[in-house]
């Protein structure tokens, strides 16, 4: 993989082209920041920005005044190769506080190793309705320890209105969900990206998240789909490694609000 050129292909297809997320939500692009706005129930937040030292601050400035004026809180995405350099300790400096790093990791759904299967006692069932919703919303409550309302809202917002755009597996052991996760397919690019992989705690370790991303890519190459992105954790990351993915790059949620 030339992973400057994967990772061009990324910040221009899914990021400074981005197209909403979801029903209901909507991009803008203002001056060289392009952001996304959506419902309270969605996500609302900068996907991509080309500043330098001289105007980041007004930047960041405009970005928080806009947002709070619709009274949203909001996420500036940040990238390791964003620009400038100290755009992080300028968004804390505005007042955002930083989540965890993660690593942007993108495989090639054609030589990715595909051929995981679920452990034994697992079925993986793919969640199509309200009632799937709620498998997928249960396993991401008790494995993160979140509230799940917004990812209700969005993925029978999202099936409802384009359902080829999402797929919602979940991982039961016998009729007890115990892991799940979602892929998003974005219509005109070659680019899928997986999201949201959670296992509870007594199933970890177990091969649960693999079998997970091996169905999904498969899913995904089926539809014709070249890529696949993941924001991974440092527990993810060595996993999607051993399946062939290459990690590009590192992505910190910047959170205004709330």
């Amino acid at each position: 993989m030339d992973h400057s050129a994967v990772l061009a292909l990324f910040d221009r297809d899914l990021r400074e082209n981005a197209a909403p997320d979801g029903p209901g939500a909507r991009i803008e692009r203002s001056g060289a920041v392009v952001r996304q706005i959506a419902d309270a129930q969605g996500w609302n937040g900068v996907l991509w920005s080309r500043l330098d030292a001289a105007g980041a601050d007004r930047a960041i400035h405009d970005q928080v005044a806009y947002f709070t004026g619709l009274g949203r809180d909001f996420e500036w995405k940040l990238y390791g190769h964003d620009r400038p350099h100290d755009l992080g300790a300028r968004l804390v400096a505005a007042g955002f506080r930083a989540e965890p790093e993660e690593t942007l990791m993108i495989g090639e759904t054609g030589r990715l190793a595909v051929d995981a299967e679920p452990p034994e006692g697992i079925r993986l069932v793919q969640a199509t309705d309200p009632a799937g919703v709620d498998l997928v919303v249960d396993v991401h409550e008790k494995a993160f320890g979140t509230d799940g309302g917004r990812l209700r809202h969005r993925l029978l917002a999202r099936l409802a209105a384009d359902p080829g755009t999402v797929v919602a597996v979940v991982a039961l052991a016998g009729d007890e969900p115990v892991s799940a996760a979602r892929m998003e397919l974005v219509p005109g690019t070659r680019f899928a990206g997986l999201w949201g992989g959670g296992t509870v705690e007594a199933w970890r370790g177990r091969g649960v998240y693999r079998a997970l991303v091996a169905h999904r890519a498969r899913v995904a190459a089926a539809r014709g789909y070249r890529y696949l992105q993941v924001d991974a954790s440092p527990m993810s990351r060595p996993i999607l490694e051993r399946l062939g993915f290459h990690a590009l790059s590192t992505t910190t949620p910047y959170l205004y609000g709330g």
